[in-house]
């Protein structure tokens, strides 16, 4: 088996992972998550979302969040913008604040699509174009997400057909890369290599990373699948924080931890020190009132208390 000799890894727990969180998490908490991540060694943080705070409360400091960064020279820091005006507030603070890279998340679904951002796929597409277009203009790096790409709470099974439209999409509007999720944690090693495929006709290898939730206890087996391929770009989260507030039932993201104690099980290069990663999901987790919801974290912890 061939594998990759590095892996990327986006940690995505400040946004995505604490963004269902139903008790308000301060900004300095938030702000000192993505410093303990940057100082663990990761080097690209999903660090919040510029979306409305009606819809997402949470998400409310995004600014002061920005500004609070005590910024690492090499580390990229994206947030996720559905619209125009989401842009246009992340890049209304002075440059130093703005991020290095805005995610625009499509899904593969058109039930799900409807569900979530209230348009069909191809609106969608077409209300991305300008955010992507204002993006580029500013030297702001574009991902785009391709949601529900294996299964749909309401359509169930999706074909890769459609993750393979919603792919080439992207790419005609300018997404520079896609990241192909599991947003609900339903996909095994064999459909989510079918999804990366269809991604893969559109981006190459270098372009495309997988984002696997562990609803089923299946993402590390998703990410040795993804790994066969070539691919070496994952989203992680932090103590595996997070869900789906549209997909009852969807756990977390896979743990950063359980994927970086793999990853370095099988000799393959994160830049990434665990011990320093543990400690800054026990942090967010000991902020949360909770245990970090990763076996690795949780072995590693036990046998340090031993």
């Amino acid at each position: 088996m061939k594998l990759p000799s590095k892996v990327k890894l986006v940690d995505v727990g400040p946004r995505d992972g604490l963004q269902n969180e139903k008790q308000p998490v301060p900004a300095e908490v938030k702000i000192g998550l993505v410093h303990r991540l940057q100082d663990a060694g990761l080097t690209e943080i999903e660090v919040t979302s510029f979306v409305s705070p009606k819809w997402v409360p949470q998400m409310a400091d995004n600014a002061q969040v920005m500004a609070g960064i005590r910024r690492k020279p090499g580390v990229r820091y994206s947030v996720l913008t559905p619209n125009l005006k989401g842009l246009e507030a992340a890049v209304a603070a002075p440059r130093e604040f703005w991020p290095d890279e805005i995610v625009v998340f499509g899904a593969a679904s058109e039930a799900f699509s409807q569900k979530n951002i209230n348009c069909s796929i191809a609106e969608s597409i077409e209300r991305f174009a300008p955010v992507v277009e204002a993006a580029k203009a500013r030297g702001i790096q574009v991902r785009g997400a391709i949601s529900t790409a294996v299964g749909c709470p309401y359509e169930g099974e999706v074909p890769p057909e459609r993750v393979e439209l919603v792919a080439r999409l992207m790419k005609q509007i300018g997404v520079q890369h896609v990241g192909v999720a599991d947003t609900i944690g339903v996909g095994t090693p064999v459909k989510v290599q079918r999804a990366l495929e269809a991604a893969l006709r559109h981006y190459g290898i270098d372009e495309v990373s997988g984002h696997f939730h562990d609803t089923y206890g299946q993402a590390l087996g998703n990410t040795l699948a993804s790994l066969e391929m070539g691919v070496w770009q994952f989203d992680t989260s932090s103590a595996g924080l997070g869900g789906c507030p549209y997909a009852k039932g969807a756990t977390g993201n896979v743990a950063t931890e359980d994927v970086v104690y793999m990853l370095h099980g099988m000799g393959v290069d994160t830049g990434i020190d665990l011990d320093k990663l543990i400690d800054a999901g026990a942090y967010i987790s000991e902020q949360l009132g909770r245990k970090p919801n990763s076996r690795a974290s949780t072995a590693i912890l036990n046998k340090r208390m031993a």
